[in-house]
């Protein structure tokens, strides 16, 4: 209690919060049930026993039918659940996806050479890499969604099979892709990020949320391909404090395109 409130005003205005923290719960809630439990009664009425429609609604969002679904758990399933914060971190979000005046330029499998190279600088970039505070925290899906414009919800770790007869599933860099990180041990949750730039066969240029765990959005983040057959499978990632690549190598699942119009190798 600060000094100079009276523990009157104090208790009233500790009440207050309370009561709103519960009102914010409640209509989250009513929200979240409407959206997920709206479609049952038309489904219902085809026919389809309301017992399978509530699996099929469960087994969409990824919980368990035979155990209790909790709130937190359907709002994890759209990234804004504070255990989301496993995941790695992106830039200030925009209102809508940014438009593209040219076609995305992508490595195209047989332009992957220079096997051999070592790991090194990034090349000169339009940005430095940066960190910026947004208003409010952001998590890597939530942000990976408004940069990309892909409706895919989950886990970080989820979005590859996710996407899979939605969206083109390439195994090497476009701009405007989504990279999806596997989870692991250090990346329970996997990460997304969004590639704004491809600066040569083993380098790209991404922008991507909450990579620090703080909620905070990263432009112009060097990711280097170490993988021994250049395939983009292995990455190290820039970091902004030392200035230089960080010492843990990620797996990865693959890129999520929206703008090829056909899937590749899947």
């Amino acid at each position: 209690m600060p000094p100079a409130e009276s523990a009157g005003t104090y208790m009233k205005r500790k009440a207050g919060l309370l009561i709103l923290s519960k009102l914010h719960r409640l209509f989250l809630n009513l929200a979240v049930a409407a959206v997920t439990m709206a479609p049952l009664p038309a489904l219902a009425a085809s026919g389809q026993p309301v017992s399978d429609i509530t699996r099929d609604v469960v087994n969409f969002l990824g919980l368990h039918a035979d155990k209790p679904t909790t709130p937190s758990q359907v709002i994890n399933f759209f990234g804004f659940g504070s255990n989301q914060a496993n995941n790695p971190a992106d830039p200030q979000p925009v209102a809508e996806p940014v438009k593209q005046e040219v076609a995305p330029r992508e490595i195209a499998p047989a332009q992957l050479t220079d096997v051999g190279a070592p790991p090194r600088l990034p090349a000169a970039t339009a940005a430095a890499p940066s960190v910026q505070t947004p208003l409010h925290r952001l998590f890597c899906v939530e942000y990976a969604r408004m940069r990309s414009g892909l409706s895919v919800f989950g886990d970080a770790r989820h979005w590859w099979d996710h996407a899979k007869n939605i969206y083109a599933r390439v195994s090497h860099p476009v701009e405007e892709a989504v990279m999806v990180f596997s989870g692991s041990k250090r990346l329970k949750r996997g990460h997304v990020a969004v590639v704004t730039e491809i600066v040569s066969p083993r380098q790209i240029i991404v922008d991507q949320a909450n990579w620090e765990n703080h909620g905070e959005i990263d432009h112009a983040t060097p990711v280097l391909d170490v993988s021994r057959n250049n395939d983009w499978s292995q990455v190290r990632v820039w970091d902004i404090h030392s200035g230089t690549f960080g010492a843990h190598v990620y797996a990865i699942s693959g890129f999520i395109s929206k703008s090829l119009a056909t899937a590749s190798n899947d």
